[in-house]
């Protein structure tokens, strides 16, 4: 059996607990009142009237350490690769840590420095290069190297479910106190970074494609890359991305189409959409 990669929900990828052969999805969780919802698992209610009462939270150890010993039994003790959202926005890398060392060395604990996407895309390449046969190192190494080179823009159409859920980091210092305003935040390499503050949301898009094509263009001539559109309750502005993206880039680039999951969705807010792309795929 080849070694098997483990995410999380919040990674856009579908399929439960299992997502096939060689990757195993662990949710994060949704708690609503008194109730507790898995991402990707259960039906999770809309959001009640009182934000406070709307939290989200990241697997425990015990969760981890259970689906990476069936993942490792699975793989034959060849090992497991683990790639979850960045530490810097989640304690899910702190558990995924603990349960990785209880463990022992076959199982390798990645920080994709991402979210949504931006780790999504990494996890997909780090399972198709075990599908063909990859060693664990390899693995590891092909995950390490996706997620360093991965990045994202997202468009925040609301702070104030940024700014309540203390996700605003390294960029707090340059939100206005006044809620009207929008923004754009690069994500990447564990780092999350204004890159525009927006007072007219239908610049928003336009402008969040501008950032995405710089960057590609300052990629090596012939670098190839994939992209990935989410929203959150904002299905048209999804829509505009990938026009925006096909008529810069041209028809032939893929554009993978989804939407940020509920934990996503409760600290980015509604009105939220952005893009994710890993350069240099194969």
């Amino acid at each position: 059996m080849p070694v098997i990669v483990v995410t999380d929900s919040t990674a856009g990828l579908h399929g439960g607990p299992a997502g096939g052969d060689g990757l195993r999805i662990v949710p994060l969780h949704v708690l609503v009142g008194a109730e507790d919802y898995r991402e990707g698992v259960d039906e999770v209610p809309p959001r009640p009237p009182k934000p406070d009462d709307y939290t989200s939270a990241g697997p425990s150890p015990g969760e981890l350490e259970r689906v990476y010993a069936e993942a490792l039994d699975a793989s034959g003790g060849d090992g497991v690769v683990a790639v979850h959202l960045s530490r810097a926005l989640s304690g899910t890398w702190d558990a995924a840590r603990q349960a990785a060392d209880r463990l022992g060395p076959k199982v390798r604990v990645v920080d994709s420095g991402g979210a949504g996407m931006t780790v999504g895309m990494p996890v997909l390449e780090a399972a198709r290069a075990a599908a063909g046969g990859a060693s664990l190192d390899e693995v590891y190494e092909t995950a390490t190297a996706a997620c360093a080179r991965a990045f994202g823009v997202v468009y925040i159409h609301r702070l104030d479910d940024l700014r309540r859920g203390g996700r605003v980091g390294g960029a707090a210092m340059f939100v206005s106190s006044a809620l009207s305003v929008r923004v754009l935040l690069r994500i990447g390499g564990g780092t999350l970074e204004l890159r525009d503050k927006l007072r007219i949301p239908s610049k928003g898009m336009r402008k969040l494609v501008e950032h995405v094509v710089a960057e590609l263009d300052a990629q090596p001539e012939g670098t190839r890359a994939e992209i990935a559109v989410q929203h959150w309750e904002a299905p048209d502005r999804a829509d505009t991305l990938e026009h925006l993206l096909r008529e810069r880039l041209g028809d032939e680039v893929t554009v993978h189409r989804g939407a940020f999951g509920p934990v996503l969705g409760l600290h980015l807010g509604p009105g939220a959409a952005g893009v994710s792309v890993l350069p240099g795929v194969h």
